[in-house]
């Protein structure tokens, strides 16, 4: 994100998650107001993926999305089998340089990923 309250609020949430994990005590409300600052900066898959991501929380009392996948020798691609708290905490630390061309790639998956299992 750009602006520099955004991604201090990134890392407060990455500390928070990296010690009591995706159930962390006020995690929603932190992702509430990370939103907010996706909406400041008019980026609407930031703000997007992120009302996705604590609706997913809310819903699942989980972050298990099958949003990253592996390619093997054939071509052919798979789910990756992350944990709940890593899953996170990798969407989390792309949103930090979310207008890099590749995270933001990246942040699409997670996006459509979030929607085809909200939905």
């Amino acid at each position: 994100m750009k602006i520099g309250a955004a991604n201090k609020m990134i890392h407060a949430i990455i500390a928070k998650v990296e010690k009591e994990g995706i159930l962390a005590e006020g995690l929603i409300d932190d992702l509430k107001a990370l939103r907010e600052y996706g909406l400041k900066e008019q980026d609407p898959l930031v703000t997007k993926v992120i009302r996705l991501s604590y609706e997913y929380l809310i819903e699942n009392e989980a972050f298990d999305v099958e949003a990253q996948y592996e390619e093997d020798e054939d071509g052919s691609e798979y789910p990756m089998e992350i944990e709940d708290k890593d899953n996170l905490l990798y969407l989390l630390n792309l949103l930090l340089k979310a207008d890099h061309k590749i995270n933001r790639e990246e942040i699409k998956d997670y996006r459509t990923a979030l929607k085809e299992s909200l939905y």
